[in-house]
């Protein structure tokens, strides 16, 4: 089922990126020509290329070829020739977020918000409706392990999709069932206020269709604040069902328990109603608030009991999230994309749970200036729990120096754990190296390029022979 109104050739700027990529991903699948460019080749862009797109590294104006619609990131220049060759030509030109508008229209649309966990629940929410043989479209913000792709193009009437906050992009989609999972400061370069990130956040559940659902956690004491206010505007149309770790009126775990070093089991109530029996396959308490969310988006769908449990029982979450990257010479290497203080927190928690009585090693990459700036209180506490803390220079995404504060700086302001500063990536992993013991766990932790530290580190340890540092 394609939509319409989307021309047959399309060209993407900026299509190496994660949503991108599941544009074109999709695009392809219903039979549209692509093609599309960015600064660096990837494996998503090599996937794309094996699937017919024509890919450009750099960008040029005569990328786009007989294109007839060009779709671009937020991030992209307005001085992008691609951009400006699209402009003179008068083609239309959608963002990122507006695409994704148009491949919701005709569907039953399922979108995911939140400033945490909106990945994780989105894939598995599209898991569940394909095991129970729903065959949707999805587009999700990661590569999901147990389908090995971030996008696909299904003949069902669901689309799930991951409800960027970035540059307001979730304020385009008008979704049937919304989720929102926590509310808390970030992207405030774009926002400027907390509290204008939280109106967009109530503008987005506002959108949702009134015969629709809006399911909200109500362990956030944000969301719950703009619950407690039916009366704000604008008003939420839609019915809203509460999810949560804590007794609410909605829906909670009862008898929750770890399940080994790894995962949970519990009982999922709502009032006096027992749902049934689940167990979840993940490390962290934050992974069973997102399967919370995700079977209360089945329950509303109406998805077979046993599809969903069974889903949840095997689900292995997403690429770069909690990553196990290899094994060698005793020190186990994982890799994660957390890059906000409340993540971090709750992947280092994870690890303690996952790998007790193991000494934990991380190489943090701040990302962008502005973030390390504005989170710098929470950055100087959710490293408490680790042994030993090294930080590598900035992703800086879009962003310059001035924008806000630097490693070095991030660096002398943490005092728990005492902080090292590394540098570039290149210079990490023979630093990383000096700081292992026998037996240690290290951990890659940011949502930039930090991810090629860990097979780096993997190789020289497999490789050369090692003496620990004492």
């Amino acid at each position: 089922m394609r939509p319409k109104g989307i021309p047959q050739r399309v060209h993407l700027v900026g299509i190496g990126g994660i949503h991108m990529s599941a544009i074109a991903h999709v695009l392809l699948a219903w039979g549209h020509q692509i093609s599309g460019s960015d600064l660096r080749l990837s494996p998503l862009t090599e996937r794309l290329q094996e699937e017919g797109a024509t890919i450009y590294q750099g960008h040029a104006a005569d990328h786009l070829g007989d294109a007839e619609l060009v779709v671009y990131t937020a991030a992209s220049q307005p001085d992008n020739p691609e951009l400006t060759e699209a402009r003179r030509r008068g083609l239309p030109i959608l963002q990122r977020a507006e695409m994704i508008a148009r491949l919701l229209e005709g569907r039953q649309a399922i979108a995911v918000a939140g400033s945490h966990g909106k990945t994780s629940t989105s894939a598995l929410i599209a898991l569940m409706l394909k095991e129970a043989g729903y065959d949707p479209t999805f587009l999700v913000g990661g590569e999901i392990v147990d389908l090995d792709t971030n996008a696909h193009a299904g003949r069902g009437e669901h689309i799930v999709v991951e409800a960027d906050e970035f540059a307001g992009a979730f304020l385009h989609y008008r979704p049937q069932v919304a989720v929102v999972t926590n509310i808390e400061p970030d992207h405030l370069d774009f926002y400027g206020s907390f509290q204008r990130l939280t109106d967009a956040f109530r503008q987005f559940m506002s959108q949702v269709t009134a015969d629709g659902f809006v399911i909200a956690c109500a362990d956030d004491p944000t969301i719950r604040d703009m619950l407690a206010h039916p009366e704000a505007e604008p008003p939420i149309q839609a019915t809203v069902i509460r999810y949560g770790l804590k007794k609410n009126e909605g829906f909670f775990p009862e008898n929750l328990s770890p399940k080994g070093i790894c995962g949970y089991t519990f009982l999922l109530k709502y009032g006096k109603e027992s749902y049934t029996a689940f167990e979840t396959n993940l490390a962290g308490g934050h992974q069973v608030n997102n399967a919370l969310a995700a079977i209360v988006v089945a329950r509303v769908l109406g998805l077979p009991k046993p599809a969903v449990r069974e889903t949840l029982a095997r689900f292995r979450g997403v690429k770069r999230r909690f990553q196990f990257v290899g094994e060698a010479a005793s020190i186990t290497i994982m890799d994660d994309y957390a890059h906000h203080p409340t993540e971090i927190s709750a992947t280092i928690a994870a690890a303690r749970q996952r790998f007790p009585g193991r000494r934990l090693v991380c190489l943090f990459q701040p990302h962008t200036y502005s973030r390390t700036r504005y989170l710098l209180d929470g950055f100087r506490t959710c490293f408490q729990e680790v042994d030993q803390l090294l930080i590598a220079e900035t992703y800086a995404a879009r962003e310059e120096p001035s924008a806000g504060m630097s490693a070095q700086e991030l660096t002398e302001a943490i005092d728990r754990p005492p902080a090292t500063y590394v540098g570039g990536l290149e210079e990490a992993p023979p630093k990383v190296i000096e700081s292992l013991r026998p037996g240690d766990v290290f951990f890659t932790i940011g949502a930039g390029d930090i991810d090629q530290v860990g097979p780096k580190v993997l190789e020289t340890l497999k490789e050369e022979p090692w003496t620990a540092s004492s």
